[in-house]
C-alpha cells in the first residue's frame, strides 16, 4: 500500500496539500484565547449579619437564600459556609458553557425576590452577588525598602490607593488584599 505513494508522487503531493488546506481552514475557524475558561463559572453570594453566630446566620439568612437560588438555570451545585463573625458565603457552581454574566444576573434576580424575608441587619450590611473566576490570574506584591512603613501601613496604603483602582479595571472580577488585616481600634 505504501508503494503506491512512492510510485505516484503527484498523489502524495495532492493529499499533503489537501491536509494542509484543511489545517489552515480549521486554524481560522477554531476559537483561541490566551486564558481559556476551563473551570466552570461560579457566582458567590456574600452576606454579613452583624452580631450573629454561624448557626443564626444559617437559620435566618442562608436557608432563605438557598431556597430562592436553588434551580437557577444552568446550576450544577451549590455550597455555603457561615462563620461566627456573621459572614456567610454561598457558592453557586454552574455547568461549563453557561455565560457567567447571565448566571450572575439570574442569581441576583433570585436574591432580590427574597430580600424582604432577610433580617434587617443583614440587609443593611448588604447582600453581595458577584461572579468569581476560580483561578488566580495575577498576584501583586507591595513592598517597601523603607523600614518606617510596616505591614499595617502598607495594607492601609494598598486598601486606600491601589485596590480601588484595580477593581475599576475592565474585566477584573475580584481584587482583594491577602495577608495581614486592616488597621482597627477597639474602644
Amino acid at each position: 500500500m505504501f508503494n503506491k505513494f512512492i510510485h505516484r508522487p503527484v498523489l502524495s503531493i495532492v493529499i499533503s496539500l489537501f491536509i494542509t488546506l484543511l489545517g489552515l481552514i480549521a486554524l481560522t475557524q477554531l476559537p483561541m484565547t490566551q486564558f481559556p475558561d476551563i473551570a466552570p463559572p461560579e457566582v458567590n453570594v456574600t452576606t454579613k449579619y452583624t452580631g450573629a453566630n454561624a448557626e443564626t446566620c444559617v437559620k435566618a439568612v442562608v436557608t432563605t437564600l438557598e431556597r430562592a437560588i436553588n434551580g437557577v438555570p444552568g446550576m450544577a451545585y451549590m455550597s455555603s459556609v457561615s462563620g461566627n463573625d456573621g459572614t456567610s458565603v454561598i457558592q453557586i457552581i454552574f455547568k461549563s458553557g453557561v455565560n457567567p454574566e447571565i448566571a450572575a444576573v439570574n442569581v441576583q434576580n433570585r436574591v432580590s425576590s427574597v430580600i424582604d424575608e432577610l433580617p434587617e441587619e443583614a440587609v443593611k450590611a448588604g447582600v453581595i452577588v458577584e461572579k468569581i473566576q476560580n483561578s488566580m490570574l495575577m498576584y501583586l506584591n507591595i513592598l517597601s525598602s523603607n523600614t518606617d512603613y510596616d505591614e499595617k501601613f502598607l495594607y492601609n496604603f494598598t486598601d486606600i490607593n491601589v485596590l480601588k483602582e484595580l477593581k475599576r479595571i475592565d474585566g477584573v472580577g475580584l481584587a482583594e488584599i491577602m495577608g495581614s488585616r486592616e488597621y482597627s481600634m477597639r474602644i
